[in-house]
């Protein structure tokens, strides 16, 4: 479990393909990580396979590469990064799981005074369970709906300490993202999907 709160943007080392998925390895600010620790990469929960001084590998099976964009992942590129959540640690955005429901595309993005507004297509699933003022997990980024533009539309408000310490703020015209919707509106969409069937 993760809040969406980035405690670190990492740099990928190496990218690694084969048969039974990518290693990825990450060089990263932190200090002891324990393997089998999960670590969310651009909002995706991953283990800890090895580690080093600044820098960790983890594993993406097929499965994984399938429903995410980890594996477009090359050797310079940058991830936002979160260790999972402790008992008694502050919840400082919402519950995440770090189960990426899908790709977002970025439809368009403008400055309005301080914040950057960005319009996003989601999956129509994703864009089920967002509401106005909800949350939504982008890229590992807790963030507020700002609005519904569209059925499948939503606009987020990035402000500037979010532009400076996460991968968002290099969000342009046509990036793919990862999208995972707010839990509580999964649950109650899915809740709804059963009543009505």
């Amino acid at each position: 479990m993760f809040t969406g709160i980035v405690t670190a943007v990492g740099t990928v080392r190496a990218a690694r393909r084969d048969q039974s998925g990518l290693a990825l390895t990450i060089a990263a600010p932190y200090r002891g990580l324990a393997l089998g620790e999960s670590i969310a990469v651009n909002g995706a929960c991953l283990t800890v396979e090895r580690k080093g001084r600044g820098w960790f590998r983890v594993h993406v099976v097929p499965t994984s590469l399938d429903r995410t964009r980890l594996g477009d992942l090359h050797r310079g590129a940058r991830v936002n990064l979160e260790r999972a959540l402790r008992a008694g640690d502050r919840l400082g955005g919402h519950l995440v799981q770090g189960h990426v429901d899908g790709l977002g595309q970025v439809v368009r993005v403008c400055d309005r005074e301080d914040a950057r507004l960005v319009d996003l297509r989601v999956p129509r699933e994703v864009a089920a369970s967002s509401v106005p003022l909800g949350s939504i997990t982008v890229d590992g980024v807790s963030l507020t709906v700002n609005a519904l533009r569209r059925p499948t539309i939503i606009q987020l408000a990035l402000i500037p300490y979010t532009r400076a310490h996460t991968t968002l703020g290099e969000l342009r015209a046509g990036d793919r993202v990862h999208v995972e919707g707010d839990q509580l509106g999964k649950y109650l969409r899915e809740f709804l999907r059963q009543k009505r069937g």
